[in-house]
């Protein structure tokens, strides 16, 4: 059964705060949810889903729907890290075509940055793969992996394959700097330069500070309701045209960390919404570090396998400036990365861009056709990949 068509974005609030101090994790998800609800017009009573992942406190979906009150028929809690919620609009969309439920609240929810700030730990998160139950831990925790050296080991393993250079990753975090000077909310505004990225401090050769991720708090929520609720409300809605998902992981060693899942998850996303990369007007690239997004590109189908570093050069990602704008709200990279999970914001962005809603100095013209995609996990290890495809409600 295809989704193309059978459900829409009605709602969509990404929580303004970058540091969540004086905010207990599911209050953030209350308020997102509160704040998508009213920007579709419907109300906590009109809810009868709940999609969440592990960000979700206590029982999840159970104790989040008791703390919010709300009355569902359908609930899912699929956790594949920071792309769970591109998956959650594919299945919210399923569950909605096959009757199962009408309206759908999607939340994210995170205090990386406030319980670091309490600790002293200097901020950022492990996530999942860090697990002490799981079941790679025996094998890898001897070698002491941290994100970053995981990124920093596919960045260089790229390199040494396809002559990827830091210059070309540079212009990765150079085109999302030039969007988050846009975005009063964003964490970094400044302006910067491939030669500011170069001269920052080395994380995990060949990963510069600027090459990497903001962390902060905050969220974000969604409302995915079915064509009938859609033709109902006073807004713009969303139209979900297609989606695809994926894991990618070690393969018991036998593994090449120059792709990612986007292998898998793009293509189907494509097929089923009946377009091209061609027609894609605008794409929300998850953007951990530079080299996620580099090898999401190739992998979504945008270049070539290892012509990603020619692509992304001149300001190509920049809007009005090159042929794919990419995360004009300045992405992971400079504005947000609630709960060290961006799927979220991705999709939020890719929605203004629809609704013509983006800042008037990266809105892209005529955008009527968008992707958002999504990793969780990490690309030197194991993720979770999620792609969706959305269009205008004429799309």
């Amino acid at each position: 059964m295809s989704i193309k068509g059978k459900a829409f974005i009605a709602g969509v609030y990404e929580h303004p705060t970058r540091d969540a101090s004086d905010k207990s994790l599911p209050q953030l998800h209350a308020e997102v949810a509160k704040g998508a609800l009213e920007d579709a017009g419907l109300t906590f009573k009109d809810v009868d889903a709940y999609f969440c992942a592990g960000d979700a406190p206590g029982l999840g979906g159970i104790s989040m729907a008791e703390y919010m009150g709300i009355h569902i028929q359908h609930t899912d809690t699929t956790e594949i890290g920071g792309s769970s919620y591109v998956a959650h609009i594919g299945h919210a969309a399923a569950a909605i075509a096959a009757g199962k439920c009408n309206v759908a609240l999607i939340t994210l929810a995170g205090r990386p940055k406030a319980e670091a700030q309490k600790v002293g730990t200097g901020g950022g998160g492990r996530g999942p793969m860090f697990d002490p139950n799981a079941p790679e831990l025996g094998f890898e925790a001897v070698y002491g992996p941290a994100t970053a050296n995981m990124y920093g080991m596919a960045a260089m393993r790229h390199m040494h394959e396809y002559g990827t250079t830091s210059e070309q990753l540079a212009w990765i975090k150079v085109a999302a700097s030039h969007h988050a000077q846009h975005n009063e909310h964003a964490m970094l505004k400044k302006v910067v330069t491939v030669e500011d990225v170069l001269n920052s401090p080395m994380i995990s050769n060949p990963l510069h500070r600027l090459d990497c991720c903001v962390v902060s708090d905050g969220g974000g929520a969604m409302i995915i309701v079915s064509p009938e609720i859609a033709k109902s409300l006073d807004r713009h809605c969303v139209k979900v045209l297609g989606h695809g998902e994926s894991p990618k992981h070690l393969n018991g060693g036998k593994v090449d960390l120059t792709y990612t899942g986007a292998v898998w998850s793009g293509p189907r996303a494509f097929s089923e919404a009946g377009v091209t990369q061609a027609d894609i007007k605008y794409a929300s690239i998850y953007d951990s570090f530079t080299i996620t997004v580099l090898e999401t590109l190739e992998d979504l189908g945008f270049c070539e396998k290892g012509k990603g570093g020619e692509f992304v050069m001149d300001g190509n990602l920049i809007s009005g400036v090159g042929k794919l704008p990419f995360n004009t709200d300045g992405g992971g990279l400079c504005s947000n990365h609630p709960a060290n999970r961006g799927g979220m914001t991705k999709v939020l962005e890719a929605v203004r861009q629809l609704r013509g809603e983006a800042h008037e100095k990266v809105q892209v013209p005529d955008c009527d056709i968008v992707l958002a995609h999504g990793t969780g996990g990490s690309i030197g290890t194991r993720m979770g990949s999620a792609t969706v495809i959305l269009g205008r409600e004429d799309a």
